[in-house]
C-alpha cells in the first residue's frame, strides 16, 4: 500500500495541561512511528481551542509547538472564536481537507505508539470498513467499554446517574449496552458492525466523512458521536480494533456538575427525536 495522508483534530476547552501534553506527546510519537514505517506521508494536526481565553489559547499553542518540535507535521492553531461546541470545532478540519484519513481525538486520550500504524494498515486491507475505534483502557489499566448498542433511555439513566452499588441489579443489561457480549478486551480479533462509538478517538476514511458531512452542528456537546455513528453505519461498517490501543482519562457527565447534566439531557432529547425513542 502507498503511504496515506492524515489530518488530526484535537479540540480543547480549558484543558488539563498535563493531560494535553501527554495526549500530544503520544500522538507525536504515533505519527513519527507511522512515518518511519512508511504508512503515513503528509500529516496535518489542528489544535482548536474553544476556551475564549487568549492566555489558555497561547498555552495550548505552546504545548503543541513543544510536543511536535522537529516533527514532520503541519501544525494548525485555531482560537479566538466563541465556544462553538465539540462537533462544530472538529468539523473545521473534517471539511475540505482532502486527507485520506481523519483522526478525531480528545485531549485526554493517550495513543499507543503503534496505534496509527496498526489501524491504517488494517483499514487499507478492508475497504468495506470506514471507521475504527480503539481498544481503550482507563488509567488504571482496566478496560473501558466505549462502544455501545443503541441506548434505551433507562440504560442512560442507570449508567449515568445511579451509584455503582445501585447499578448491580441492572448489570446484565448494562453489560449488553456496552457490547461486553461481543467485545473481549483479551481478544486480538476485530469486531465489525459496531453500532455506536465514542468520539474520544475515531479514525475515519475520507469517503464516509464526505458522504455524511461530519458531526451534526446541532449537537453542542454529548451525543454528537452517537448521532454520527448512526449515520455512518448506514453507508459503511464500523469496527472495534484491538491492535489500535489508547488510554482514556475521561469521566461521566453526571460527575461534572449540573451544567453538564443539562447539556447531556438536552442533547439526548435531540438524539432521540432525530433517530427514534427507545425507553426500555
Amino acid at each position: 500500500m502507498l503511504p496515506s495522508s492524515l489530518t488530526v483534530s484535537v479540540v480543547t476547552y480549558r484543558p488539563d495541561l498535563v493531560l494535553l501534553e501527554r495526549c500530544l506527546g503520544t500522538l507525536a510519537a504515533a505519527i513519527a512511528f507511522a512515518q518511519a514505517q512508511e504508512v503515513l506521508k503528509s500529516v496535518a494536526v489542528a489544535l482548536i481551542d474553544n476556551s475564549e481565553d487568549a492566555d489558555i489559547a497561547r498555552t495550548v499553542s505552546e504545548t503543541g509547538e513543544r510536543c511536535f518540535a522537529g516533527a514532520n507535521v503541519q501544525m494548525n492553531y485555531r482560537h479566538g472564536h466563541a465556544n462553538i461546541g465539540y462537533g462544530i470545532a472538529h468539523n473545521l478540519m473534517l471539511h475540505g481537507t482532502g486527507g485520506d484519513y481523519q483522526l478525531v481525538l480528545n485531549p485526554d486520550v493517550e495513543l499507543a505508539h503503534d496505534a496509527l500504524v496498526n489501524a491504517i494498515r488494517w483499514l487499507d486491507l478492508h475497504p468495506e470498513v470506514g471507521l475504527v475505534a480503539p481498544a481503550v483502557t482507563r488509567p488504571d489499566g482496566t478496560p473501558d467499554y466505549l462502544c455501545k448498542r443503541y441506548p434505551a433511555v433507562i440504560d442512560l439513566l442507570v449508567r449515568g446517574f445511579l451509584p455503582r452499588a445501585a447499578q448491580r441489579p441492572w448489570r446484565a443489561r448494562l453489560d449488553r449496552y456496552e457490547l461486553r457480549d461481543r467485545i473481549d478486551p483479551a481478544s486480538s480479533a476485530p469486531v465489525r458492525n459496531v453500532p455506536l462509538v465514542s468520539g474520544c478517538c475515531m479514525l475515519i476514511k475520507r469517503q464516509p466523512i464526505d458522504a455524511t458531512g461530519g458531526f451534526d452542528p446541532r449537537f453542542f456537546l454529548y451525543f454528537e458521536d452517537f448521532d454520527w455513528s448512526v449515520r455512518l453505519s448506514r453507508i459503511t461498517q464500523i469496527a472495534w480494533l484491538p491492535s489500535m490501543r489508547a488510554v482514556h482519562h475521561g469521566g461521566r457527565a453526571a460527575h461534572k456538575g449540573w451544567k453538564h447534566v443539562l447539556m447531556f439531557v438536552r442533547s439526548g432529547i435531540r438524539f432521540y427525536n432525530k433517530h427514534g425513542w427507545r425507553w426500555l
